[in-house]
This record gives C-alpha cells, sequence and structure tokens, in this order.
C-alpha cells in the first residue's frame, strides 16, 4: 500500500479513535464494555476485540504498523463513522449500549 494511503489511515485512525489508551483500556476492564456487540456463542464481541487491538496498535511506533494494522485501523474508522451516523442517544444516557459499543471502538460520542 502507498505510503499516501498509510498517512491518510493514520490521521483518520487518530481522528477517530479519541480515547487515550489509559481510557480503552479502564472501559475494556469494565462489566459495561463486555456486554454490548456482536458476539458468536458468548465469546468476546467483535468490538471489545478490537479494543484490544487498538490498544496494540497503538502501542507500536509508527514504523512498526503493519498492513494488517492498517487495514484494522481503516475498519475502526468505519465503525466509528457509521456508528456515530446512527445517532444512538447522541449525549443523553451516558451507559447507553450505542455509547458503550463506540467505545469498545476507542470513541467516546461525549468528549466530541
Amino acid at each position: 500500500m502507498a505510503d499516501d494511503d498509510h498517512a491518510q489511515t493514520w490521521s483518520a485512525f487518530n481522528d477517530a479513535v479519541n480515547m487515550t489508551p489509559a481510557a480503552l483500556r479502564k472501559h475494556l476492564d469494565g462489566t459495561a464494555s463486555r456486554e454490548v456487540g456482536q458476539k458468536k456463542d458468548g465469546a468476546e464481541s467483535t468490538g471489545h476485540a478490537m479494543g484490544r487491538r487498538i490498544l496494540a496498535i497503538k502501542d507500536k511506533k509508527k514504523a512498526d504498523l503493519t498492513d494488517d494494522d492498517y487495514a484494522a485501523m481503516r475498519k475502526v474508522v468505519g465503525y466509528v463513522h457509521r456508528h456515530l451516523k446512527q445517532g444512538g442517544d447522541a449525549g443523553k444516557d451516558p451507559d447507553s449500549p450505542w455509547r458503550m459499543s463506540l467505545m469498545n471502538w476507542g470513541h467516546d460520542p461525549h468528549t466530541d
């Protein structure tokens, strides 16, 4: 993939992921984060797993990111943008499944 694409992905990812690694880690450790999202056979939800992947990406140096990391970053950006367009509770319930799901993906809509 071209460096320009990686630069655009990096920028879009960092815009979409507005939670610090510490805030995301604290959220993922909470019960509410495990109760939302799509799950297969009671396993970890897709969003919760992606939250852990976001933390792994954030722990890397930019030069060490792989094409798989960039693909995951694009997935995060797409999810956050789609989910925000759904509107959700837009500031009403701080514990809503809509917000908890977005936070699993590293975005807290209450900090926009």
